[in-house]
């Protein structure tokens, strides 16, 4: 009964260990190769066109 427990447990870390090994491996897949690259592109076209305009509006400062 211990080796059937043994084995049980064996084979559990293994199945367990190869599923979070290949998770991280696609996680990596997912992101450097079929990532976006531009992924802020257009909150920085956003803030480049923001950047002269004057505040209005809300409490003065004294």
């Amino acid at each position: 009964m211990v080796n059937f427990w043994l084995d049980f447990i064996l084979i559990a870390v293994i199945i367990v260990g190869i599923t979070a090994t290949m998770g991280v491996i696609l996680n990596w897949f997912g992101v450097n190769i079929f990532g976006r690259k531009n992924s802020n592109e257009f909150t920085i076209q956003s803030d480049k066109s923001i950047a002269g305009f004057k505040k209005v509006g809300g409490k003065k400062l004294t």
